[in-house]
């Protein structure tokens, strides 16, 4: 099938780690290991928020969305990536373009699902500090579970809509330089025209939405370190202490996404080992640094870790 005299790509290349041919066996290795290891983290850190009472409280509801999105997105992601090193070791892999889609359709949802989840906790945090006596009241379990709704149903909205333009482009190219699939990357292989155009502008009003709540987390933060300069050193050392995982998390995951688009921006359609190399650090670090920090930064969390691990040592 054609389209305006060109080819309609039906199946498409992952360059994957072509260029590391000699490696596939090693790289295989290390990327189960990654999965394991972000696997029993996420779902450690999970664990204890849900079996521990004291600590069913609505910061701790947020944590435990965020690494569950964590464990999703590395679910959809890291078994791929085993799978191609397997059969195709670490050559070129052809994937259809429907899964493509799938796929980037999941890893944009949750990845615009976690940065409204990272603005919610921050919301909580500047109601706890900054309105304690009005806490309880603002913040039900039914407002927690309408704002986690909330978090989760508008990115898949709204990816949804950038899914379903992607799929109508006719494709020119067949080769993405990606260890995965994303929308951006799929609609940089279109023919161009009208639909194309419309696709790309699109997508970018997404990446700008994004700054809104980039925006709200900053101002919350910023009106908690104000009042925490005006409070006592006692309690201006406890409230930072619960935001710093939350900031740290936040910093991690803003600048692995805007190294990404801004590489995109700089090379264009141009093909190269750099884009590849993004690709994968903006998949690893966030996955794997996420439950690292939430476990050991949360207090309440690492509390409870060293408690069970050391139970675990004991038997």
């Amino acid at each position: 099938m054609t389209s305006a005299g060109f080819n309609v790509t039906s199946s498409l290349t992952l360059v994957g780690f072509s260029s590391m041919s000699g490696h596939s066996s090693l790289l295989f290795f290390v990327f189960l290991l990654l999965y394991l290891f972000v696997l029993f983290s996420d779902s450690l850190v999970i664990y204890i928020i849900c079996s521990q009472r004291a600590l069913h409280r609505p910061m701790f509801a947020f944590v435990a969305s965020f690494l569950l999105n964590s464990i999703t997105v590395s679910t959809l992601t890291y078994p791929k990536l085993l799978s191609d090193l397997l059969l195709s070791g670490a050559g070129l892999v052809q994937v259809s373009r429907t899964l493509c889609l799938c796929q980037g359709f999941f890893v944009n949802t949750l990845g615009g699902a976690s940065f409204m989840l990272l603005s919610a906790m921050a919301f909580d945090r500047y109601l706890s500090i900054c309105h304690p006596m009005h806490y309880a009241v603002l913040v039900t379990p039914a407002k927690v579970v309408l704002m986690l709704l909330f978090c989760w149903m508008l990115p898949s909205s709204l990816v949804a809509v950038s899914t379903l333009l992607a799929s109508r482009i006719p494709l020119c190219r067949a080769q993405l330089n990606r260890v995965y699939c994303d929308l951006y990357s799929l609609v940089s292989l279109s023919c161009g025209g009208a639909e194309a155009q419309l696709s790309r502008l699109y997508i970018l009003l997404l990446a700008a939405v994004l700054v809104f709540p980039a925006a709200f987390l900053l101002f919350s933060y910023a009106r908690i370190l104000f009042i925490c300069l005006r409070r006592s050193r006692s309690f201006s050392s406890k409230a930072l202490q619960t935001c710093l995982p939350h900031l740290l998390v936040f910093f991690n995951f803003t600048i692995c996404v805007c190294l990404d688009l801004l590489l995109r921006g700089l090379q264009s359609n141009r093909e190269s080992d750099s884009t590849l190399i993004i690709s994968i650090v903006t998949l690893i670090i966030p996955t794997v640094l996420d439950p690292v920090l939430y476990g050991l930064k949360l207090k309440e969390v690492f509390t409870h870790v060293k408690r069970l691990l050391s139970c675990r040592r004991d038997s």
